[in-house]
Parts: C-alpha cells; structure tokens; sequence
C-alpha cells in the first residue's frame, strides 16, 4: 500500500512568493506531504486534489534499456555534484519522462531510504538491473568510490545501447526492405492486376507467356492472400517461442547469424567490442578477474561466444593466463589477443581492453554505415525489378496489340 501511496499525483492550484496565481502537479505519498513540498518550494497551496485515473487506467510505458542508462548517468552527475543519494533518487525520479522509470526509482529509493544497501535495493528489480550493474554497484559501495562507479557503469551503458543500435540498424534494414517489397508487390497483384485481367479477356488473342505467368500469380494471390498472412504471423510467434524456450535452436540461429555475409562480419565485431568493453569496465572496477568474465559472458549477446567466455573463465581459473586462454578459442582475432597479452605484461590491462573496445565500437559503426549506404541502391533495384516487370507483364500485350495493328 505504502508503494501506491508514492505512485500518487496531486493537481494543485496556489500562489507563489510574488502573489501570481500558479496551479500544476506533484507527486506525493500523501496530500498532506505534497503540501508540504510545495510550501518548501515557496507556494501557498489553495486547493490540492488527487488526480483521478482514467476509466480504463492509463498504459504504461515499457522501460528499455536506454531509460536505465540515463537514469545512471543522471544519478551519477547528481552524486558527483555533491548530493546525498537518497536526495539523488528524488530529483532524477521526477525529471524522468517515462512515468514506469520513474515509478522504478520510487521504489529503490524507498528501499534505500529503509536501510537497505544501494545493490541490494537493484537486485530486487533483476528485469531492469543485471548482476554486471548490481555487482559493480556494490563494489562502488564497499569501496567509498560510488559516484565514480557510477560514472564508469554510466559509459558503458551508453556505449552498449548505440553499440545494440547500430546492430539494430544493420539487421532491421534489408528486413524493412523485403517487408516493403512484399506489402508493394501483394498490393500490385491483388488490386492492379485483377483490373488489366478484365481487358485482356476482351482481346480475342493469346496473351505473352509472362503476362499469363503473373495473371496466374495475381490468381494465386487473391484466393490464398489471408492464408500468407496467417502463414507470417504463426512463423513469427513460432520463431519468438523457439528462441525463448529451445536452447539449441538459438544456438544454431546464433552460428548461422555469425556465418551471414557482411552482417556476420558486424556482429563478430560487436561480440569484440562487447567483450573487451565489459571487461574493462569490471576490471577497472576492481573486480575479480575470473568473476568479471562471469559477468561478461553473460553480456556478450552471443551463445557461441558465451560459450567461448566461459571456457575462458575456467582456464583462467585453472592458473592459465588471460590472452593465451582468449586465443584457445579460436573465437577472437590476433589483435585482441596482443593487446591483451600486452596489458596483462604492462599491468594496464583495462586500458588495453578500452582501447580494444573503441576501435571495434568504430569498426561497427563504419561496417553498419557501408552496409546502408551499400542497401540504399540495391532497395531501387529490387523495387524496380519487381515493379517494373509486373507493369511491362501487363503493357506487354498492349503493345503487342499495337503492333499487329
């Protein structure tokens, strides 16, 4: 109940310290709470309501990835400033945009304001906080040093969500481009071409094998239209199930993802870059070596490479070193494995893994803008063969026609 209490939203109306007549809303436990931060704030509260919910309650906003990001680097500037962080949770809840993220910090910051450690307050949210942020936010705490902690764990969110963006970007655009092509080619057939079938059958004369070709496609194609849909939408959703409860069918789409011409070269690069990003981070950290690589094939984005990380752990664990481990694998190219094997004989090892990462983060982003730039004039192409050649199907007899006249 405590937790509804803090979920609420009060519309008031008052004046301030000059006298003007101002209204808005806050939120609050209780009204009598909300009057009072409202008086702290220099306004004189003449009439204060709980906002209503609406009828059918209001939706809400999915929390992403990228809202658990700003939130970090928002608390991160807060702590930094000099602010207490229960005062912290406070400010950065309410400039939040999403209302759930808002709500999330709520109850942390209750959780935090109860007793309870910081990490342990995170770790009663394992949807939205992994154990990489929980743990790194629990050795900022052990360590007097949280608003560093912070700071790093706020970069390195940053630079995986533009990282998982720029994959995103990769893959979604020759999808959205077969998408299109179908939606245009489906329309074609079952609209357009249904109305040049009516005035060939007036000809009297034998049509060009490739107009009969696409009428009999334009035939197909208006009596089995439905059946496609369903078809689609039954292989997405078994597509969904089979990688959430099958093991080993995402363990083959991952392989046959990292074998795909140009995209499979992306997404070694993002494995890398992942990889070496993570583990700088905790490392940095002060981590455990053998513990960071347990958090770090949990972030790699990959089962083969998660895999691979893992029979890392258990080298190193066993006594062997780092790079000669990493190049067991198979996994990961020379360059990595050097510069590894550099920082582990230097004592910079964090700093080698960064600069690892930062040259493969690059090398992504550059891979994803060739790829658009390269799918740019082969979407014309492919939009055209199959625009075009069904209109010249369709002219085709017309101009025939008018030859023989």
């Amino acid at each position: 109940m405590a937790l509804e209490a803090a979920q609420s939203v009060y519309i008031w109306q008052g004046t301030d310290k000059h006298g003007n007549k101002t209204k808005g809303e806050i939120p609050g436990s209780s009204q009598a709470l909300a009057k009072a931060q409202l008086r702290k704030q220099g306004i004189a509260p003449t009439r204060i309501r709980r906002k209503s919910k609406s009828l059918f309650g209001a939706r809400k906003q999915k929390i992403k990835p990228n809202d658990v990001a700003i939130f970090t680097r928002q608390l991160a500037t807060m702590m930094k400033a000099g602010i207490p962080l229960v005062q912290s949770f406070e400010i950065v809840g309410e400039s939040l945009d999403n209302a759930s993220m808002g709500e999330l910090v709520g109850k942390v910051r209750n959780d935090v304001a109860a007793g309870n450690s910081f990490a342990d307050s995170l770790r009663k949210h394992p949807r939205y906080f992994d154990n990489l942020f929980c743990n790194l936010v629990a050795a900022g705490e052990q360590s007097g040093a949280l608003e560093t902690m912070l700071d790093r764990l706020a970069t390195y969110k940053e630079k995986s969500e533009a990282l998982k963006s720029k994959i995103k970007k990769a893959m979604n655009y020759p999808i959205a481009v077969v998408f299109v092509s179908i939606i245009v080619t489906g329309i074609l057939l079952v609209k357009v071409v249904p109305q040049f079938a009516s005035t060939f059958s007036s000809f009297g004369a034998d049509l060009p094998a490739f107009t009969l070709f696409v009428l009999h496609l334009s035939d197909v194609a208006i009596a089995h239209w439905w059946k496609a849909i369903i078809g689609i939408v039954a292989l997405s959703y078994s597509y969904k199930e089979a990688m959430l409860r099958s093991k080993k069918f995402e363990e083959a789409v991952d392989k046959l993802s990292l074998k795909l011409p140009i995209v499979g070269d992306i997404l070694k690069s993002s494995c890398y870059a992942r990889f070496t990003r993570t583990l700088a981070t905790t490392f940095s950290a002060g981590v455990p070596l053998v513990d960071a690589l347990e958090s770090v094939a949990g972030a790699s984005g990959n089962v083969v490479y998660y895999r691979g990380i893992k029979r890392i752990k258990d080298d190193v664990s066993s006594g062997q070193q780092l790079a000669f481990s990493i190049r067991n694998t198979g996994l990961f190219p020379t360059m990595v494995v050097q510069m590894v094997g550099i920082g582990e004989e230097s004592g910079a090892l964090d700093d080698m893994l960064d600069k690892c990462a930062q040259y493969y983060e690059a090398e992504v982003d550059n891979s994803v803008d060739g790829l658009t730039s390269l799918m740019e004039p082969l979407i014309m192409a492919v939009l055209g063969v199959l625009v075009g050649g069904l209109m010249i199907a369709m002219y085709l007899p017309i101009f025939q026609l008018g030859q023989v006249v």
